[in-house]
């Protein structure tokens, strides 16, 4: 039996070396971050979470001193990146910049879109919504939705929309207008909003959705024609574009875009990033370069009104999806 001097010393031993960890633990979340931060940006360059997250991570450097680089994960719709930030270590130095479609739509679209886009996150900042346009290539012929829906009736299964692949957003948002204007555009998948606005460029397709960002440049020089902005009001940016709701009454369809960490991080982690976030949406120059994109701001949000909106928009998205008929294995 051993004596109780020595139980005694391998206790003390053993609860000095627990103290020893944790308060090494306690010193590593206090001087987060000491390293650079990865910002996981689900889909492919050039995209409006692209362009939202390079615009973020530069003023969250600055905030955090500590740099914060991204690096895109495109595939799946988002599920690629979006299941690699979930399997990433809970240290706070992987987060993910993802948008509405992947994180709302994809797990009612996918049998197994690997990830709980509820369980396997933590909210950390809402940063803002933006509208998908209605596009067409200068040379079609309708100049407004109504002469849209009209050539689209007149000429059934002719007319070709573009989008960044199955399931994304603006797929969904094509086949809301087919129910709700009563035509029939026939959907053609892209990988990537970019290869699908070049085709649209280039005349080989009609339309497309794409997000304000991302065609920005290409309206403002007059190499697409935007028809109508997919959110219930008029954007901002393009004051003199109609929205969709004004032609097809109930018709919206936003997307928002937002970051998580992996759920697990520490709270002490995850309240210097929420604290980081809110300095950075709050600094005059990166709101000014957010809305010259097109983003509109959303209000000052808590994780916890994020987490709200997320639950709200999945279930309102599986409804969609559902009538839709889309689904992809």
């Amino acid at each position: 039996m051993p004596h109780p001097v020595s139980v005694l010393r391998r206790f003390a031993l053993c609860a000095f070396a627990w103290g020893v960890a944790m308060s090494h633990g306690a010193q590593a979340q206090s001087a987060y971050p000491s390293r650079a931060i990865l910002m996981v940006v689900p889909q492919t360059a050039g995209g409006t979470n692209d362009i939202v997250g390079r615009v973020v991570s530069q003023k969250l450097s600055e905030v955090l001193n500590s740099p914060v680089a991204v690096e895109n994960r495109p595939g799946a719709g988002g599920n690629i990146g979006t299941q690699f930030a979930a399997k990433s270590a809970k240290d706070g130095y992987t987060l993910l910049m993802t948008i509405s479609s992947s994180q709302a739509i994809n797990p009612a679209l996918y049998k197994n879109p690997g990830f709980d886009p509820v369980k396997d996150f933590k909210p950390v900042a809402l940063i803002g919504a933006v509208p998908n346009v209605l596009l067409a290539n200068p040379d079609f012929p309708a100049k407004s939705v109504k002469e849209l829906i009209t050539l689209a009736k007149l000429k059934p299964n002719h007319y070709q929309y573009a989008s960044a692949g199955n399931g994304t957003l603006n797929h969904l948002l094509g086949e809301m207008l087919n129910n709700m204007a009563g035509i029939d555009l026939q959907h053609v998948p892209y990988k990537g909003v970019a290869p699908a606005l070049n085709d649209v460029l280039g005349g080989q397709l009609p339309l497309v959705f794409a997000s304000l960002p991302s065609s920005l440049s290409h309206i403002k020089a007059g190499k697409l024609k935007p028809l109508a902005v997919s959110s219930a009001r008029r954007s901002p940016a393009l004051p003199d574009v109609p929205a969709l709701s004004e032609i097809v009454p109930g018709y919206s369809g936003t997307l928002w875009i937002g970051l998580f960490a992996p759920a697990g991080v520490p709270h002490e982690v995850l309240a210097k990033l929420e604290e980081g976030m809110g300095k950075a949406l709050a600094a005059k120059d990166l709101r000014d370069k957010l809305e010259l994109q097109g983003v509109e701001l959303a209000p000052p949000t808590t994780p916890d009104q994020f987490a709200k909106l997320l639950n709200e928009d999945i279930a309102r998205w599986a409804q969609i999806v559902k009538s839709s008929g889309a689904s992809i294995d």
